[in-house]
């Protein structure tokens, strides 16, 4: 064949291809609506008369495991929640993405976590860009604020985490990126471009001290407050400390990309599609595109997968498709990993207390939270569906 038709022949294909894996919507969503009630009856029961708890997490042992407010994964529920709402505009998915968006209000001035782009965003974030609530875009300005103030000037970096101090002096996780949302979204809400200068600063500094050549990046980096400069690099929930932690790629391609949506800084987008063609084109990435929980797990083809950093690789990737100079072969594999999500790794309906992805990773090297539901891994699984419209 000619190469320039076979080139043509290959580019219909894809296109063919990227088409073909679109998963239909609507039955996907009225299976979670149906979970999502499964869901909702399994919280009251098992709540209770307990009101710290607020969110559900995960199972352990096949009991379904709740969270308070302060937990990092609280607000995706309700983010779920939202998305429902979202979808099929029914008044009782936005009554009860309200009722579990309130839940999460105290954490704005919860200044002892990064977590506040999870925690308020996933839940608040969503909720206000479908209803445009005054009173959401107070949480979410007031949240930015207590957010800064764990950015370090001389890091230039919000710091992460509060504990292990005997092991971090500064660390700043590759998770971080993610909390960026917020405070782009505080600018523009409020006018105050403060927000904004930290979130561009910490983009920088992990962009520059986070990554290897091959644009794989470690999940850790501790920081010296008194020179700038990096003490240690460390991959704390991956295999090894020069292993690819699956998650962590998902958070730094989805980072990349939405910095570059609200900066339109060109080295937002060239990071974002060089961590797409890290994840992509890796030897040890299966067929249908689930990640196992790193990529350089010893044990492969036998190590855990992980369906949460499968939703969030998705998502981002739909995302990247709008921006990307390689459209086709971001719409290709985010399609390919929203129909592999919805044929192999869905709950039946009814089970599992309502999640809806099941086989998904936390921290294998800590042994928690290994081959389980995570609502993460739902949140990015329903905005990834949401996102391929």
């Amino acid at each position: 064949m000619h190469k320039k038709l076979a080139g043509t022949v290959a580019l219909l294909a894809v296109g063919l291809l990227s088409q073909a894996q679109k998963v239909k919507l609507a039955p996907v969503f009225a299976d979670a609506e149906k979970q999502t009630q499964v869901m909702l009856t399994s919280i009251a029961a098992a709540r209770g008369s307990n009101t710290d708890l607020v969110s559900p997490r995960t199972l352990e042992n096949g009991n379904l495991k709740l969270v308070p407010a302060k937990d990092w994964t609280s607000g995706f529920f309700a983010g779920e929640l939202w998305m429902l709402y979202a979808f099929t505009h029914k008044p009782e998915w936005k009554a009860k993405a309200e009722e579990f968006t309130a839940r999460e209000e105290k954490e704005k001035f919860n200044g002892g976590t990064h977590d506040m782009g999870f925690k308020i965003y996933c839940s608040y974030g969503t909720g206000y860009q479908l209803t445009k609530d005054a009173a959401y875009k107070e949480v979410i300005i007031q949240s930015a604020k207590t957010l800064s103030t764990r950015f370090n000037p001389k890091v230039g970096c919000i710091r992460s985490w509060d504990h292990h101090k005997e092991q971090w002096g500064y660390p700043v996780i590759i998770d971080n990126m993610m909390n960026l949302e917020l405070l782009f979204a505080a600018t523009r809400l409020s006018g105050d471009s403060s927000f904004y200068k930290i979130a561009v600063s910490h983009a920088n500094t992990t962009m520059k001290n986070h990554f290897r050549p091959d644009y794989s990046s470690y999940h850790v980096v501790d920081y010296d407050t008194v020179t700038g400069k990096v003490v240690k690099r460390n991959t704390h929930q991956g295999y090894a400390d020069e292993s690819a932690w699956a998650r962590g790629q998902g958070w730094a391609l989805y980072g990349y990309t939405m910095c570059y949506r609200e900066t339109k800084n060109i080295a937002y987008l060239r990071q974002a599609e060089n961590v797409a063609k890290f994840i992509l084109h890796h030897p040890n990435l299966p067929a249908d595109k689930i990640p196992y929980w790193d990529f350089n797990a010893p044990g492969i083809p036998n190590e855990p997968r992980d369906a949460s950093a499968a939703g969030v690789i998705a998502s981002g990737l739909f995302e990247l498709a709008k921006y990307g100079k390689n459209k086709k072969e971001y719409l290709t594999a985010a399609n390919t990993i929203l129909q592999n999500l919805t044929k192999n790794y869905r709950s039946p309906i009814g089970e599992n207390k309502g999640f809806i992805l099941l086989h998904s990773t936390g921290s294998k090297p800590a042994n928690s939270e290994v081959d389980v539901p995570l609502n993460y891994g739902d949140y990015y699984y329903l905005e990834a569906l949401l996102r391929s419209k």
